[in-house]
Formats: C-alpha cells, structure tokens, sequence
C-alpha cells in the first residue's frame, strides 16, 4: 500500500513544492553574521548569493568554534550534497532528504541560479510552503510584539 505521504507528492516535483522567496546572505557575510542566523532554529542552511546566483551553503557546523566572527563566511560555504535540480520527483526529494538526514536544500537551475529552498518538515512527512514560512514570521513578530509590550518580572 502506497504511504498518504506519497500519495500527496504524486505528479510533483521538487519545483512544485519549494518555498519560493527563502532568506539569502550576501556573499560578504562574516561568520559572525552566519552564526547570528543560526540562532534562528528554523534556519538550517545558509544561501550565500549574488545577483540571484547562488555561491555557497552554510550549515551550523561549517563553523568552527575557532573561527574568528569577522572571517567571511564563504570560504567555510560548501555546495556539494546540498542542491537539487527542481525537475527531481517530489518524493524522491524526500527520500534523498530522510535518508541523508538532511532537512534542506538549495534549488538551482543548470546555470546556479537559486530557483527556491526545499524544506522538509519535522515530521518528515511533507515540504514547507511560502505560506508555511509566512504564517511562521507573522507569529514570531506577533511574539515579538507581545513581548515588547509585557512588563519584564525583573524591573
């Protein structure tokens, strides 16, 4: 029996499924930079870019704790095992995703333009959407604004 996960992905491919409009760094980003955006628990590659062509991915262990905050960040960028090409079936995405143990990947065009970000779910089970991403932000700013907004405990 075909998996209600499989069966969702069927006729998709990767293309269909991507978040469109991910965060991107400049290439000029500093490690420091690079570290701040991992704090971030939703951010689990960094897509280094310049005029829309994608340059290098960082992931959280790319950088060294010995590394100096002011260092670019680019150098320690890799791109090997971290793309995929949009026209790659929707579940096969996904099975390459679970089996590495990857969670994202950067969708390129043969020219390394960057297409969008392939963002498999916690569960494992499906992509995030730009309405995902969306309504994740909204909720953060509202937070954010809540807490802005909260007297502190400790004044």
């Amino acid at each position: 029996m075909t998996a209600p996960t499989a069966l969702a992905l069927i006729g998709k491919t990767v293309g269909d499924v991507l978040v469109r409009h991910p965060k991107t760094s400049p290439i000029d980003t500093s490690v420091g930079q690079a570290r701040a955006c991992f704090t971030d628990d939703h951010v689990h590659l960094l897509l280094l870019t310049e005029s829309g062509r994608l340059i290098g991915t960082l992931v959280r262990t790319d950088l060294r704790d010995d590394l100096d905050d002011a260092e670019l960040a680019l150098p320690h960028s890799h791109m090997s095992g971290r793309t995929i090409p949009a026209d790659l079936p929707a579940e096969q995405a996904r099975e390459l995703l679970v089996t590495s143990g990857q969670r994202r990947r950067a969708v390129i065009d043969d020219n390394g333009t960057l297409l969008g970000l392939l963002c498999l779910k916690r569960r494992l089970t499906g992509f995030c959407s730009d309405a995902d991403v969306a309504a994740r932000a909204a909720e953060r700013a509202a937070l954010e604004q809540f807490r802005g907004r909260s007297p502190s405990p400790h004044r």
